[in-house]
């Protein structure tokens, strides 16, 4: 399921805290939005493995 709350680019310059809005650009600043959700799972990541094998350490 796509993320449709995006979040202003500029929020960090431009305003106090973060801006989310459902648009493609900023209701108070005008400028660029982006996907506010997490990046996705990557198999290609390089520390994988070591992820996996302390999750496997840890359960009972």
């Amino acid at each position: 399921m796509k993320s449709d709350i995006r979040i202003c680019r500029d929020w960090k310059t431009a305003h106090e805290r973060p801006v989310y809005t459902l648009g493609s650009t900023c209701p108070k600043c005008d400028g660029p939005s982006a996907n506010s959700a997490p990046a996705k799972f990557d198999p290609a990541d390089p520390y994988g493995e070591y992820r996996r094998a302390l999750k496997e350490r840890r359960q009972p």
